[in-house]
């Protein structure tokens, strides 16, 4: 059984407002900085061999932001949740290829980077599940 105070937590919808802020914060930080530095953002883009640049920073602009917004809006969550998860897998997949790297301690540190991007992912398949639910009901 669960304790009444928790029960009320759950049940309040500012609470659901602030876990979707926390898990997206990541990803509009990220948005934001990029808009904020565009050379850096364009360079980052170029170093993983991602062309043209500029499109790959307007798409991953507009997805980190935009995604985040509509997971914490509740609007459409699930597309936002949805591009996100996307988004994360193809970024962890081309970023952090740990398995590609010789030196043992900057294996594990992309190691583990990999790891928690993959924990974020299952974040955004709950929020997907949960507005769903939610919608339903």
């Amino acid at each position: 059984m669960t304790p009444t105070f928790v029960s009320n937590l759950l049940d309040a919808r500012w609470f659901a407002r602030v876990a979707a802020i926390l898990l997206t914060w990541p990803f509009w930080l990220s948005g934001f900085e990029k808009l904020g530095n565009l050379p850096g953002a364009l360079g980052e883009a170029q170093h993983f061999g991602l062309e043209p640049a500029w499109l790959v920073v307007a798409a991953t602009v507009l997805v980190q932001i935009g995604g985040s917004l509509l997971v914490i809006w509740g609007r459409m969550a699930w597309l936002g949740a949805g591009a996100l998860g996307v988004f994360t897998t193809a970024a962890t997949l081309i970023a952090h290829r740990y398995w590609d790297i010789a030196d043992a301690t900057a294996r594990f540190h992309d190691r583990n980077t990999f790891m928690e991007h993959i924990g974020l992912l299952g974040g955004l398949m709950i929020v997907a599940i949960f507005w769903h639910r939610e919608r339903d009901v």
